[in-house]
This record gives structure tokens, C-alpha cells and sequence, in this order.
């Protein structure tokens, strides 16, 4: 799908793999936002900082900012009742004389009980796999069935929370939310984000700390960019793109590719010249 908001068009592509993973793709292209100046060349800039952004072309500056795109995903995953479970990647170090290895790694499970405790700002050096999976239903070796989200492409806002662009987009507070399925609460920012003084936002309904396990749940994904302009985006920026998956994590027994049927030469398309020279 395409969205046209204000300058700037949204490319949205869902691609559904072979082997179940689900990509969602997003592009950004448009018009660039501007505004006007005296300056038309940078060496009359004494604090270029000042400028707010970068200057493009004759009286005209790039204004730096961000966009965010928040997806609703009610997973369902195998039925309604779900859990959300963050999959810690951690440090083990071995004892004295235990290995030639120092360290080693592990993953350690939780199991999220409440809203509060489902909120995820992504980090560098404390890595996890956020899965969403059916505790009632099992592999034949005992896993729970389930789909991970993998985030792609991530910003953070560095607006003051007291602003009020950021109380009304306070669903970027976090790159992952999770709430209980609620007909009424489908848009992050509620619904007049434009007229909100932020008091009806994803932000707002997550501090009643629901119970969220074993639950017909909700994850909520916010995939940003940080857009500095440079003049190549100036007047028509070309594409910037990003992407996140939705991966099966024990949903299926094996791979599931394997019960595809193999290719045959005799189902390929042979091409031959038309003519010879």
C-alpha cells in the first residue's frame, strides 16, 4: 500500500515467505520539508548548528526530524490466548579450570505479566528476542508454538517527554508495547493525534498495568528513522527504506520449506535466440 500524509509518501510492502516469515517492508519518498532563509551560501553561516538543519539550495534549509510508524499486531498466534516472553541473551562466565573458554552464552526466558514489564527500548549491549507464543499449544518435543519479532530499523526520540509533540507521539517512548486486545484502542495516538494533549494515547492506556499472560494480546512495534537532509533528497527525495520480520519460532515441527515440491529442469522456462546472426 501507499499512503500519501502531507509531503511525504509511505510505502508499505507485506511479503509472506515459503518458510512463514512475514516481512514488512517500509519506504519513505515525497516531497522534502523546508523552510525558507536568507542564507544562500554556507559560508554566510556563523553557527551552522543554528540552522536546524541543511541547507539545500539557495534560501532554502532541509529541516532535520524524525518519522515513526507504529504497527498493530494482534498476533493471535495458534488462538487468542498468547503471552509474551523476552528471551534474555546473556553472559555466562565459566569457572576457574571449568574450560579452555572464558565465557559462553545463554538465553534466559521470562514470561511478562503485566503492561509495564512488557515495555522494550531496544539495546545494543542487552540483547533479546521478543516472542509472542500460544502456552497451550506444543511442538511434539514440548516448545510452545510461536512467532518472534525481529525490530529492523529503529530511532528513539530525543524530544523532551514534557513536550507536547512528544505527549501526543508518546507511543515512541518505546520501540515495544504490549496490551490486552481492546476494540477502542487501535491507534497509538489516539484518535485526533493532531488535537491530543496526549491524555488518549497508547502511552495513557498501558499505565493501568493490565495482566497480559495468557492473553488475547496485543504487540505494538514502532519502526523509526532520524532524517537529516542532505541536498540529494532536495526537491524529490529519493527512497529511504527499512524493514522488520515476523519469524516463526517453533510454530512448525521442521522447516517447512522441506514440504515444498522440488524443481524440475522440464518446469523451468528455456529461452532460446530468435535468430542467429
Amino acid at each position: 500500500m501507499a499512503a500519501s500524509v502531507a509531503n511525504y509518501d509511505y510505502i508499505v510492502d507485506w511479503e509472506f515467505q515459503a518458510d512463514g516469515l512475514i516481512r514488512v517492508k517500509v519506504g519513505l519518498s515525497g516531497i522534502l520539508m523546508v523552510k525558507g532563509t536568507s542564507y544562500d551560501n554556507m559560508n554566510q553561516v556563523n553557527q551552522p548548528e543554528n540552522l536546524h538543519g541543511t541547507l539545500l539550495s539557495e534560501n532554502v534549509v532541509g529541516v532535520i526530524h524524525d518519522h515513526y510508524i507504529t504497527f498493530y499486531l494482534d498476533m493471535d498466534v495458534d488462538g487468542p490466548g498468547n503471552s509474551f516472553v523476552k528471551v534474555n541473551i546473556k553472559r555466562e562466565t565459566t569457572s576457574p579450570g571449568e574450560s579452555p573458554r572464558l565465557s559462553y552464552l545463554k538465553a534466559v526466558r521470562n514470561v511478562v505479566k503485566t503492561e509495564k514489564d512488557a515495555q522494550v527500548k531496544l539495546k545494543l549491549y542487552d540483547p533479546s528476542e521478543y516472542h509472542i507464543v500460544n502456552p497451550s499449544k506444543k511442538t511434539r518435543v514440548g516448545n510452545p508454538v510461536g512467532y518472534k519479532l525481529v525490530p529492523g530499523g529503529t530511532a528513539a526520540s530525543l524530544l523532551d517527554l514534557d513536550d507536547l509533540p512528544q505527549k501526543r507521539g508518546a507511543f515512541t517512548n518505546n520501540q515495544i508495547w504490549v496490551t490486552p486486545y481492546n476494540k477502542s484502542e487501535e491507534w497509538a495516538g489516539g484518535l485526533f493525534t493532531y488535537q491530543s494533549h496526549g491524555d488518549d494515547t497508547l502511552a495513557v492506556w498501558a499505565e493501568r498495568d493490565r495482566p497480559i499472560e495468557n492473553k488475547d494480546i496485543v504487540m505494538w512495534y514502532t519502526l523509526g528513522f532520524h532524517h537529516v537532509p542532505c541536498q540529494e533528497d532536495y526537491p524529490i527525495m529519493p527512497t529511504v527504506s527499512s524493514s522488520f520480520d515476523l519469524k516463526p519460532v517453533n510454530f512448525y515441527e521442521s522447516n517447512p520449506i522441506l514440504n515444498i515440491p522440488p524443481h524440475f529442469e522440464k518446469d523451468l522456462p528455456v529461452c532460446s535466440a530468435a535468430a542467429t546472426a
